[in-house]
């Protein structure tokens, strides 16, 4: 028996128990874009897919609504994969395994991928539709959004002929946003040497688990742990008073998530090693103290191991540890303009060793303030240039600059107060959307974006409000048919 028997609009939700069963890892979209060619193929709508892998699906307009505006209804087709160190699952190939819990919907040890599988799922339920009322319809399904936004960066200036787009990714039910920020990476690479593991040293890894990660984005004013930074801190600490050797670090995994599991294979000479057990124990005590209430879930473990045969050199061990203690990780400035906005950040998202002698380090900034985007990667780029790294900018993404006075975003606010007797909260976001890619070759397009409440997106925590679901469907039906 499936989950969502029981549950409404059934269209919407059978969409979305295909898309969770379809794998769509970022820049490995083949299998979601053959799955909506088909959905295509039996709805009988126009189906396009341009070179980047954008697909475009065209309805018609209802009875009565032909001179309607055409609306957009855009969603990206790409996930995170994240899961738990303890769990086996294949995103190439595995569907999601999915549970119902306290009304929210919920995979087991993974991401969800609501994010942004219930905006796919909305807009196919609009073209599957026969009874709800539209002007003509165009669906944008866009590529790799969450590893570069590469599918809107090569959208062509030609490819929609609507004016108004609905964006059906936002995370927070009440609320309708109206600008973003833009984005840019920085990834340094510090080559090392490796030289022979020395003699007579205790070898052990030290881990950091059960932190919550979450968008670095949406999450990143919650003050939550970092897993690079706290590994990171006790081994500063440790190679200021021993003659701590580095064999390995492997933090985190993607730009626009913050680390939630880190761990660290380091040696020590075997006359410090009780000292190290009572360092760590401190240690314990002291970060699950400042994180108490923000991480209750932490937890920090030393376990003996056998000895490498190789280690990085001396030299370079010690740069890498003091560019991860200086590089700056969470917010950089609050918005003046948008009180409670973040206006700048940065995230220290991975650290790996690549197997060819590199230690690869990759952050993410973001701001709405293109100028202070830039800054804030120059400041990250300082560090690790001061550690001798190579360190490169991918070409970013630009903001989405708010209209408050938008006659779409009119349209959703009044909707919203209309159905549910409550005004919505407008605003911006910290978190990078598609929107301003799209308005640099569409600058004529009146645009808003709304969904669903979902939490810890980009974790294995990530969760799907079912009954703010429902308000989001009717939302959109609501919106259309005003339109």
């Amino acid at each position: 028996m499936s989950v969502f028997n029981d549950l409404e609009p059934k269209l919407l939700w059978s969409f979305f128990d295909e898309i969770r069963q379809v794998p769509r890892p970022s820049k490995k979209e083949g299998k979601i874009i053959a799955y909506l060619k088909a959905i295509g193929e039996k709805l009988g709508v126009e189906t396009t897919v341009d070179s980047a892998g954008n697909v475009v699906m065209r309805k018609g307009a209802t009875a009565g609504k032909e001179k309607s505006p055409a609306v957009i209804l855009q969603a990206h087709v790409d996930m995170v994969c994240e899961k738990n160190s303890d769990v086996t699952h294949d995103f190439e190939n595995d569907p999601i395994d999915i549970f119902i819990e306290d009304n929210w919907l919920k995979a087991k040890g993974t991401t969800l991928g609501a994010d942004n599988g219930i905006g796919i799922a909305a807009a196919l339920a609009v073209l599957a539709s026969d009874t709800i009322e539209h002007g003509p319809i165009e669906c944008l399904f866009t590529v790799d959004e969450e590893t570069g936004l590469t599918g809107a960066a090569a959208l062509s200036a030609t490819a929609l002929k609507g004016s108004v787009l609905l964006n059906l990714d936002s995370e927070e039910d009440g609320e309708i946003f109206i600008g973003c920020a833009g984005g840019i990476d920085t990834v340094a690479t510090l080559a090392y040497t490796p030289v022979m593991a020395p003699k007579n040293y205790f070898w052990a890894t030290i881990s950091v688990k059960g932190l919550k990660g979450g968008h670095s984005g949406d999450d990143i004013e919650k003050g939550l742990g970092n897993a690079n930074k706290i590994l990171n801190r006790f081994l500063w600490q440790q190679a200021r008073k021993t003659e701590l050797r580095l064999a390995d670090f492997n933090g985190g995994n993607l730009r626009n998530a913050i680390a939630r599991e880190a761990h660290a294979l380091i040696g020590i000479p075997f006359d410090q090693k009780e000292q190290l057990r009572i360092d760590f124990n401190h240690y314990i005590t002291d970060v699950e103290g400042e994180l108490l209430l923000k991480e209750p879930g932490i937890c920090l473990e030393l376990e003996s191991e056998e000895a490498p045969t190789t280690v990085v050199d001396k030299k370079t061990s010690d740069l890498l540890l003091n560019a991860l203690y200086a590089c700056p990780h969470g917010v950089i400035r609050m918005s003046d303009e948008l009180p409670g906005l973040v206006e700048t950040s940065t995230n220290l998202a991975s650290v790996k060793f690549d197997g060819n002698n590199n230690i690869v380090i990759t952050t993410s900034q973001r701001s709405s303030i293109e100028s202070a985007k830039h800054n804030v990667a120059a400041m990250v780029n300082s560090v690790f240039t001061l550690a001798g790294a190579l360190v490169k900018h991918g070409e970013g993404y630009p903001g989405w600059k708010p209209n408050p006075n938008s006659p779409v975003v009119k349209v959703t606010v009044d909707a919203y107060e209309r159905l549910f007797g409550d005004v919505p909260h407008v605003r911006a976001i910290h978190a990078g959307l598609e929107c301003g890619l799209f308005l640099e070759k569409y600058p004529h397009w009146d645009m808003v974006s709304f969904g669903p409440t979902i939490r810890g997106a980009h974790s294995p925590f990530e969760r799907l409000d079912i009954e703010a679901t429902q308000k989001f469907w009717k939302l959109l039906v609501d919106v259309l048919k005003t339109i």
